[in-house]
């Protein structure tokens, strides 16, 4: 059975890119062989992040997250069974915010900065989904 979980978490330190960078490759190295495939958002100390894959898979993935000791304030947004993958393309996929139009934040926030803790979860995933169409996620797999 498949599962999309989408969760938000804060930089336990400086967000810096090397930090960012060494998530994704830990993410890139382990998902493939756990069949686990998604997407990072990062602005500011901010993260949001989507993973699906099979729901033990996911769930353990998600669990070590929370213990991982670079997160802090770690809550699930979304969690829902699925039919088919979104983010099948993306062992783990990024989007650089700083090149998204703010105007694309504004239509599903208060404000023109990411901040899902502020939004629901429904609202995360259309963000996401319009980021895939607006070509915004790079680091496709494959």
């Amino acid at each position: 059975m498949l599962v999309r979980l989408l969760y938000a978490s804060r930089s336990a330190q400086p967000a810096t890119p090397e930090v960012t960078d060494a998530i994704l490759a830990q993410s890139r190295a382990r998902n493939p062989a756990l069949g686990i495939t998604g997407i990072l958002c990062q602005s500011g100390d901010i993260f949001m992040q989507v993973i699906e894959g099979g729901r033990g898979p996911v769930n353990q993935l998600y669990n070590q997250i929370v213990r991982d000791d670079r997160h802090k304030d770690v809550v699930v947004l979304h969690y829902e069974e699925i039919a088919e993958r979104r983010f099948a393309g993306w062992t783990m996929g990024q989007v650089n915010l700083a090149k998204v139009n703010p105007s694309m934040l504004l239509k599903y926030s208060e404000t023109m900065a990411l901040d899902p803790y502020a939004i629901s979860g429904h609202a995360s995933m259309a963000l996401l989904q319009e980021l895939i169409a607006t070509a915004q996620i790079i680091g496709r797999a494959g």
